[in-house]
């Protein structure tokens, strides 16, 4: 460790006696500080996500396992201050406090803060102490801070600040085997500290403990004026958005080559599994629900997993690089000029993966008019339900271009957002009149992402997206299995007429036999799906979608999607299943939707209607949690409905205008 004296980790006074193990300890700190990194240092795959009863700001959850002990460790948000009035310092204190329901105050305090930037740190270091807790201050990235030539002086810092301190790199696990005795040995701050109510006294004090520990080097300066030459580019006004869409642009294309050899063993491993079931079943209901609804309805979501999975994984490595940061600057000053406040850019951004947390978010949006604007915008950001859709349309428009399919991704998302934010203008411009405020943040410094970090999160974020799979999806593909299966119909005249008519030309000419026999069995599984209850109500619904390019199976898909957006990949492969079997091995999930035929013999998925239905889901509220969400914290039904009918009339307006061009342009 990089000090001036003896290492951190072992000073302690000579006469502190330790306490009483701690059962629970919080981490707490500045929202770069890298808490969260620490965090699944300690705990890793044993964490989850918890809400704060009364409030919508998550924290982690975890056990710390060490010496056949375990600790429960809180993950409490990121703030800039305890006695800011914002939400997120509100949680803290009253975590820290012990006011918070079923959230017992721990029992330590782990204040961590950035090595490389400790002055811009010790605000909420000072704060943390003076609330009466046993601490350990946390010296994080300490690795950076020796590549930058900063010396920090341990022996004198710990005396200043009345507790341990231990210098970590929790990205790398450097020093985190000295955490356990520090922790064991916390202690109450022993030395005077700012009075928290004096912002002058709490600088001056920071100023004097950095002056006092602290020695920058040179290469520190260099570093800075590094970051200062790249800011300069990826923060500039226009030179910024370049950047961010060049960056768009190539994530999608990785994920959209990178992930083709998964979903096709995904594809392959759902086909055996169904022709495996079809072989030691007998013929009936129970086989053609666990064939044709369950394996069948499953496969249309999960072999998109590989997608959103690198998706997740390589937005979160972004974001730990601390580009993602840049990018909200930038897009702050965008904001605003469309009546958004800057604190909307990080609800919108983690809309991209779920609209209801990012709603949840848009509390920490101080401006009541921003906040509600965010809301309802926030549905048209893409989120991850959305990508199954996204792939299999684009799929069928650029299956042969991933340069083009590339670029159709980032359309999508740069559409759903444009629309948000000229319907933030709008709605900022009558129903919500006022002047947004600026955001002010801080900019952490580049570092080398975690690729530990980064899989964590985003495992977390696609077991969410599978156990939806598991339930809603499931539930659903089973309902649809069951509206399409019944009531069951004899085969049409004709049909059995091309039967007897192939056998008996069965011996004379087998492949002509083969050739008629699959016909009328296309035939007779049309016939029946038509009949059907899902069939009826399709065809029922049909003129509606019609002007927008859409059959009566769309229609079933797009309706049976309000629930879910990405139940409309499933539902396809539900209703389309007795045209192409999904269960065949060498028969692809987009081929076989791509090749399904209309009534008159045209495709079903046309590129026109391609087209249609991508602009549609890109733009359309099929939500009904996302719905539920915004009533909630708006107080009522009012605008959850403004928000519902507005979307969807914008969605079959713009997708009717978009299929009436495509059959001019396609």
């Amino acid at each position: 460790m990089t000090s001036s004296s003896s290492t951190p980790e072992h000073q302690h006074d000579a006469n502190t006696q330790s306490a009483s193990p701690p059962q629970r300890i919080a981490l707490l700190g500045h929202p770069n500080a890298g808490k969260t990194t620490l965090f699944n240092a300690l705990c890793g795959m044993r964490a989850k996500t918890a809400n704060f009863p009364g409030s919508t700001i998550e924290a982690r959850v975890g056990q710390w396992k060490h010496d056949h002990t375990s600790v429960q460790v809180i993950d409490l948000p990121g703030m800039y201050g305890l006695n800011l009035d914002r939400p997120e310092s509100r949680v803290c204190k009253a975590y820290l406090h012990g006011e918070v329901d079923r959230m017992s105050a721990p029992d330590v305090l782990v204040i961590v803060a950035d090595a490389a930037n400790l002055g811009r740190h010790l605000l909420i270091v000072s704060q943390a102490l003076q609330q009466g807790r046993r601490a350990v201050l946390v010296l994080n990235r300490i690795d950076m801070a020796q590549r930058k030539g900063v010396t920090i002086d341990y022996d004198e810092l710990r005396r200043r600040v009345g507790c341990p301190v231990v210098a970590v790199s929790a990205r790398s696990r450097l020093g985190l085997d000295a955490l356990p005795a520090a922790v064991a040995n916390a202690q109450q701050s022993d030395v005077a500290l700012p009075s928290t109510t004096s912002a002058d006294d709490a600088a001056a004090w920071a100023a004097d403990v950095v002056a006092a520990c602290v020695k920058r080097g040179q290469h520190d300066a260099r570093a800075s004026a590094l970051t200062d030459r790249i800011d300069a580019i990826v923060t500039h006004p226009v030179l910024g958005f370049v950047v961010f869409a060049a960056i768009m642009i190539g994530i999608f294309y990785v994920i959209y080559t990178l992930a083709a050899w998964p979903m096709d063993l995904i594809e392959l491993s759902f086909g055996t599994v169904g022709s495996w079931i079809e072989g030691v079943l007998p013929a009936g209901a129970i086989r053609d629900l666990l064939v044709n609804g369950v394996v069948a309805g499953i496969a249309g979501t999960v072999v998109f997993v590989p997608q959103i999975f690198l998706l997740f994984l390589l937005i979160a490595l972004l974001e730990d690089t601390g580009y993602l940061a840049r990018a909200a600057f930038v897009t702050d000053r965008l904001l605003r000029r469309f009546g958004l406040s800057g604190y909307s850019f990080l609800p919108l951004l983690s809309a991209h993966a779920c609209a209801i947390p990012a709603i949840m978010s848009c509390r920490l949006v101080p401006d009541h008019r921003d906040r509600l604007a965010t809301i309802l915008v926030a549905p048209l950001m893409s989120c991850s339900a959305r990508l199954p859709v996204y792939v299999l349309l684009i799929g069928l428009l650029f299956g042969d271009s991933p340069a083009l399919a590339a670029l159709a991704f980032v359309g999508c998302y740069a559409l759903g957002a444009i629309v948000g934010v000229l319907t933030a203008l709008i709605l900022r411009r009558t129903a919500l009149r006022g002047e947004s405020s600026p955001m002010v943040m801080e900019l952490p410094d580049y570092s080398m992402p975690s690729l530990r970090t980064a899989w964590l999160s985003t495992y977390d974020r696609t077991k969410v997206f599978l156990y939806k799979a598991g339930t809603v999806i499931l539930s659903i593909c089973i309902v649809l299995w069951w509206l399409g299966a019944y009531p069951s119909v004899d085969a049409p005249a004709h049909v059995t007429e091309m039967r007897t008519q192939a056998t008996a030309i069965e011996t004379a000419s087998p492949d002509r036999f083969i050739e008629i026999m699959d016909e009328a069995d296309r035939l007779e599984a049309r016939h029946a799906q038509e009949r059907s209850f899902i069939g009826r109500m399709g065809r029922t619904v049909e003129p509606v979608f019609r002007p927008l390019g859409y059959d009566w199976q769309i229609t079933i898909g797009v309706l049976s999607s309000f629930a879910a957006r990405e139940v409309f990949v499933s539902t396809m492969a539900v209703v389309m299943v007795g045209d192409e079997s999904l269960a065949d091995e060498e028969t692809s999930l987009r081929d076989t939707i791509g090749s399904a035929e209309r009534d008159d013999g045209t495709l079903v998925f046309n590129r026109a209607t391609c087209a249609s239905l991508l602009v549609f889901y890109v733009l359309a509220l099929q939500c009904l949690p996302t719905l539920a969400v915004t009533r909630r914290e708006t107080g009522g039904w009012f605008w959850a409905m403004v928000q519902l009918v507005y979307l969807t009339v914008l969605a079959y307006v713009a997708a009717f205008i978009v299929y009436r061009l495509a059959l001019i342009l396609l």
